[in-house]
């Protein structure tokens, strides 16, 4: 197992010799036993009360105190310290609980209230001691996910999610008889930013989001709280160049694609490639028909843009750190099949369209998007020179590299203060001038601020 933090075992220390016993408990101790090292570390405190446990903390830094119904201590980012507790559900919501800090309660009788038997084991800091009441590591071992306790893990519906999230994350697969309870669980008392979390979790921490997202099917997830997903179930088509099934499956494959696309990425674009990447065909539930013998879904990246709408606003994804995720994502569902659109015309199209497009989203993420489509289509299987195919998305970003415009559409050479310099009056004038200019300068007309001076000058005289 992986060394523990010095402030882990002093703090240990400090509550043995006090009288009490400090167990790490939760995810940490799961991940040392698979070989993973902890980001972050809980103790749960037996035998000491509250009281005098605080005085303890305070010897050992600053302390945050959190928590509305139940004291959790944190000792910086890292460390989460309480007592054991009992948990009664009291009515309707995830807050909705009774919840009672029990410093005598048994090792058992504590970790019964966890969700999952790998999340119910704990480890003595001093001893080394591994405390598995619930076979955990049986569990580990055999790669399952198993739920601790019948009686007690419907009290919490989030849950359910978290069980397709650490299936994903974890590629471990569930227990039948907790897959049964899963599914007679009422999920509408989930607030959105609690199952955020969850999806959030299952798109980027897991290695195969497809894992992930089949689980949130077979559980029952995708019927009650997602219908844009669920629709895609059963929608055909066509098996030459989708030979792996409906759009769900195919969906499931792009994730997968995406999911190793992303990388490099900040953190918020990545959400957004993962994002558009589950959203992009949301328009073909709406748009399949069988036309001329085989499926088409026409106009399904325009149809797709209200049910990612509604898809997002359930999620209640809108700005993270500052950047606009909600409309990025929906820019990128509406414009996914560009970049094979302009490879089929790549003689036509001309160098504005790419500058245009990047003022609708940015077309390095799009890349990334199509890309995982394609490929999401089963690329290798895909005959040779269809304009779809990887090498169209090869030649979009390597057209948009050579443009300078793969975050970003070019800055405005001629801007308000120009026309006020050559005499202009404020007015709506200066706007539809300058908006002129920079049309002519995205189609390279204009290239330098002397040449958009001077087209401002014959726009004045015409006006």
């Amino acid at each position: 197992m992986p060394e523990l933090p010095e402030k882990v075992i002093s703090l240990s220390k400090a509550i043995h010799d006090a009288g009490g016993r400090a167990l790490l408990v939760g995810g940490c101790v799961r991940d040392m036993l698979m070989g993973t090292p902890p980001k972050d570390w809980d103790l749960e405190i037996y035998k000491l009360d509250a009281q005098r446990l605080r005085e303890i903390l305070d010897q050992f830094g600053p302390v945050n105190v959190v928590g509305e119904a139940f004291t959790v201590y944190k000792l910086g980012r890292h460390l989460d310290v309480s007592i054991p507790r009992r948990e009664r559900k009291s009515g309707r919501g995830h807050k909705a609980f009774v919840i009672e800090g029990d410093p005598d309660m048994s090792v058992a009788d504590a970790t019964r209230r966890r969700d999952f038997t790998i999340n119910a084991i704990l480890q003595d800091p001093l001893s080394g001691e591994v405390i598995d009441p619930f076979q955990g590591r049986r569990d580990i071992e055999q790669q399952i996910l198993r739920a601790v306790s019948a009686e007690t893990f419907a009290d919490d519906s989030l849950r359910v999610l978290r069980a397709a999230q650490f299936a994903s994350r974890f590629q471990f697969d569930i227990d039948p008889a907790t897959v049964a309870l899963c599914r007679t669980i009422d999920l509408s008392d989930l607030p959105a930013e609690r199952i955020w979390g969850e999806i959030e979790k299952l798109l980027l921490q897991s290695p195969r989001p497809f894992i992930g997202l089949e689980w949130l099917r077979k559980l029952g997830v995708v019927e009650k709280l997602f219908p844009e997903i669920q629709s895609l179930i059963g929608v055909p088509q066509d098996p030459e160049w989708h030979p792996e099934g409906d759009v769900f499956v195919h969906t499931q494959l792009a994730l997968d694609r995406a999911r190793e696309l992303i990388d490099d990425l900040s953190y918020p674009r990545q959400v957004t490639v993962m994002l558009a990447t589950l959203a992009h065909d949301f328009g073909k539930p709406a748009t399949t028909e069988m036309i001329d013998g085989r499926w088409r879904s026409r106009g399904h990246e325009e149809a797709g843009v209200p049910p990612t709408e509604s898809f997002l606003e359930r999620l209640n994804v809108h700005t993270i750190d500052g950047y606009h995720v909600r409309s990025q994502v929906i820019a990128l569902v509406r414009e996914h099949l560009k970049p094979g659109e302009f490879y089929k015309k790549r003689d036509e199209v001309g160098d504005g369209a790419f500058r245009r497009l990047a003022r609708r989203c940015e077309p390095d993420l799009l890349y990334r998007v199509a890309k995982a489509d394609s490929l999401g289509r089963n690329a290798e299987w895909v005959p040779r020179g269809k304009w779809y195919g990887a090498e169209a998305q090869e030649w979009f970003l390597q057209r948009t590299k050579e443009l300078e415009v793969q975050q970003r559409p070019p800055e405005p050479l001629l801007l308000g203060r120009h026309l006020l310099e050559l005499g202009m009056e404020p007015g709506p004038e200066i706007g539809e001038i300058t908006r002129t200019v920079y049309e002519m300068q995205l189609d390279g007309r204009v290239r330098t601020l002397d040449e958009a001076i001077a087209e401002a000058k014959k726009l004045i005289q015409s006006v």
